[in-house]
């Protein structure tokens, strides 16, 4: 079985991770959408309430499952035993971050790491935009996945 994880903070799950997991699912049998927990980073949805968010999302796709973590991700791989880890990139700057956590992760535990480019109509879509939108009261919904309750 070829499982992967897709880690981030997801805060929130935006339209660009939803299609990064939808073009993964084409060739996983499982994906583990991974929530890491970062102190330093100040999120705007509590961790509890993006897995609830992405777990009623994903609530009909009995392949992907939904879990928080708190360490390294590749620790978090390892204990989901998956093989692979997804990830999407946006820009140059993101591929070389990548290309680096990659190579360390390979080493480390001999999980490979897929990186998927975003769509070009989603380039310009971060969760840092839409927490930005969210905190001056502006819509987001064209940014988020159909089916995505902010509201749990």
């Amino acid at each position: 079985m070829k499982r992967a994880i897709f880690p981030g903070t997801f805060d929130p799950f935006t339209v660009g991770h939803y299609s990064v997991v939808q073009r993964a699912l084409t060739f996983m049998d499982e994906i583990v959408i991974g929530i890491g927990i970062n102190e330093g980073k100040r999120s705007w949805f509590p961790t509890d309430k993006r897995v609830a968010m992405i777990k009623k999302l994903y609530a009909g796709e009995p392949r992907i499952k939904v879990a928080s973590y708190d360490g390294l991700t590749v620790d978090f791989a390892k204990a989901q035993e998956a093989g692979f880890i997804i990830r999407g990139i946006r820009t140059v700057r993101d591929f070389e971050y990548e290309e680096t956590i990659a190579d360390i992760n390979r080493k480390l535990a001999g999980v490979e790491t897929i990186l998927l480019f975003t769509e070009p109509e989603l380039t310009s879509v971060s969760s840092t935009i839409v927490r930005e939108l969210l905190q001056f009261g502006k819509d987001v919904t064209p940014f988020l996945p159909e089916g995505l309750d902010i509201n749990l």
